[in-house]
């Protein structure tokens, strides 16, 4: 090792290996408490999304049940007789005259 020399040499060397010492300790410091709020950050940011997804998924089970209904009523209209067939004929023709209606206004409200 190196001889950093004897008396107030080397006392001077040691002051300054403990000033480095404590800004490096001070540097550290400083980056791990950044690094815990980032971790907080993070951690409250999973937990809003887990709240959210877990939202989502009950109102899909609800949308789900709903369509389902819907089919078991449609298709038993479309399996009864000739009349309902006329209906659903009526239905179906009406609801695309109102998808291309809605189309058409949404397309003119982007302009």
């Amino acid at each position: 090792m190196a001889d950093w020399g004897r008396g107030q040499n080397a006392s001077a060397v040691d002051d300054m290996l403990d000033e480095e010492n404590k800004r490096m300790t001070e540097n550290l410091s400083s980056k791990v408490t950044r690094l815990k709020s980032l971790a907080l950050d993070i951690d409250k940011d999973a937990e809003d999304q887990n709240h959210y997804l877990d939202g989502m998924d009950s109102d899909f089970m609800s949308v789900t049940g709903l369509l389902t209904g819907s089919v078991k009523r449609f298709s038993t209209m479309t399996r009864s007789g000739r009349d309902n067939r006329k209906l659903l004929c009526y239905i179906s023709a009406g609801l695309v005259a109102v998808f291309f209606i809605l189309y058409y206004l949404v397309a003119r409200a982007r302009t």
